[in-house]
């Protein structure tokens, strides 16, 4: 099956940009360089594109009653233009995919009238095919009154991310979009009418943009500047990483994934996968998310979950040796026995020190516990720490 392309594949191999596989879709992994993006978007601000997350707007009359039992979170207290973060969960209270749900802005389609409030959620990448048919499956077995649509291929996606995001953002608006933190708006950005929510997966300020698929080199360049401009790169670059001007760089997924790893941030299908790595919000720190009063798929296993606790918890490791954690890699405690494996690792860019997360029983996830993780099949020190890795 050929791989799916963001809107603005092109002009991303113009601008220099290298690629890889992710999800099903062919996207940039860097333009420059990882640790260059990453430093831009910790010290000033970076523009990636994440088109390859998928829309799926839920509406009608029972559009409420659909999504809140279909997530963990509460779904039916959201106010127009606000947004939660969920789980995806089957009946054993396993994840199957993590999300964010907004509830439309009243004002931006007559799907979120008030009395029938709209509903738009973004799966990970790959997934929104797999979302939109578990909607409709649901809708129909419970006889429920609701529109599903998958509208991946209507929008792109944009992540401006950064202490200098919201600065970027008013210089390419008339009317300044001021959404608090979870919350969605609709705005006129470079002239062209998008949606912007003050989310992201950075452990940054910023936003993310919903912008009509056809218009994305509009929005994209009205904030990286043109291609050739971005290229006249000659010269000494910007000590924290900018583009330079008024310009944002352009960033990668490689990027991403230290950002996201430094934060904290779960990978869907890497840090939980419901075959390869199943495991429930609890398992995952991510207990927050699942509201018990509500009637969601998985409720009641979650329930038990909650009451009668975990037998491992997804900890941060810091390795006080040389080394870095990979995907894949065994944990091991000081006996050399196997207690878990690596979920996501990297060399921190911000920190320059290697770091990774990972599951280990509760007996060992204590701060400060000391554990080993396996690298090229030598034992190198390492301690468990909170997450995420930034707090310190």
């Amino acid at each position: 099956m050929p791989l799916r392309t963001p809107p603005l594949r092109e002009l991303h191999a113009d601008r220099g940009a290298t690629f890889t596989e992710f999800g099903g879709w062919d996207m940039p992994v860097e333009f420059d360089s990882i640790r260059t993006e990453h430093a831009a978007v910790r010290e000033s601000a970076g523009l990636f594109d994440v088109s390859h997350m998928g829309e799926i707007i839920v509406s009608g009359p029972d559009a409420t009653t659909l999504t809140d039992r279909l997530v963990t979170n509460d779904v039916a207290a959201l106010d127009a233009g606000e947004a939660v973060y969920a789980a995806i969960t089957d009946e054993d209270g396993v994840m199957h995919d993590d999300t964010v749900v907004y509830r439309l802005p009243a004002d931006e389609t007559d799907r979120a009238a008030a009395a029938a409030p709209a509903y738009l959620f973004v799966p990970n990448a790959g997934h929104d095919e797999w979302a939109h048919g578990r909607w409709c499956d649901s809708r129909d077995e419970w006889g429920l009154d609701a529109t599903v649509e998958n509208v991946t291929d209507d929008w792109a996606m944009f992540a401006l991310q950064g202490p200098a995001a919201l600065d970027h953002l008013a210089a390419a608006t008339d009317a300044t979009p001021d959404p608090g933190r979870f919350e969605i708006v609709g705005a006129t950005v470079a002239g062209v009418e998008c949606l912007v929510a003050r989310t992201g997966y950075t452990g940054e300020d910023g936003v993310e943009l919903l912008v009509p698929w056809a218009e994305a080199g509009t929005v994209w360049t009205a904030f990286t500047g043109p291609v050739a401009a971005a290229d006249d790169t000659e010269g000494e670059q910007p000590a924290d990483g900018s583009a330079g001007d008024d310009r944002v760089r352009p960033c990668g997924l490689g990027s991403r994934d230290t950002l996201r790893i430094e934060a904290g941030f779960l990978l869907s299908g890497q840090d939980f996968h419901p075959e390869d790595e199943p495991r429930n919000p609890y398992e995952a720190g991510i207990g927050f998310v699942v509201k018990l009063d509500t009637e969601f798929v998985g409720r009641d296993a979650l329930e038990g979950v909650e009451a009668e606790g975990v037998d491992e918890q997804f900890v941060g490791i810091r390795l006080v040796e040389r080394g870095v954690p990979r995907n894949g890699y065994d944990i091991t405690n000081t006996d050399g026995k196997v207690i878990g494996s690596v979920t996501s690792g990297t060399m921190s860019p911000t920190l320059d020190e290697p770091v990774g997360m990972g599951y280990v029983p509760t007996e060992y996830a204590d701060p400060g516990t000391t554990v080993r993780v396996v690298v090229r099949g030598q034992q190198k020190k390492a301690r468990v720490r909170t997450l995420p890795f930034l707090d310190e």
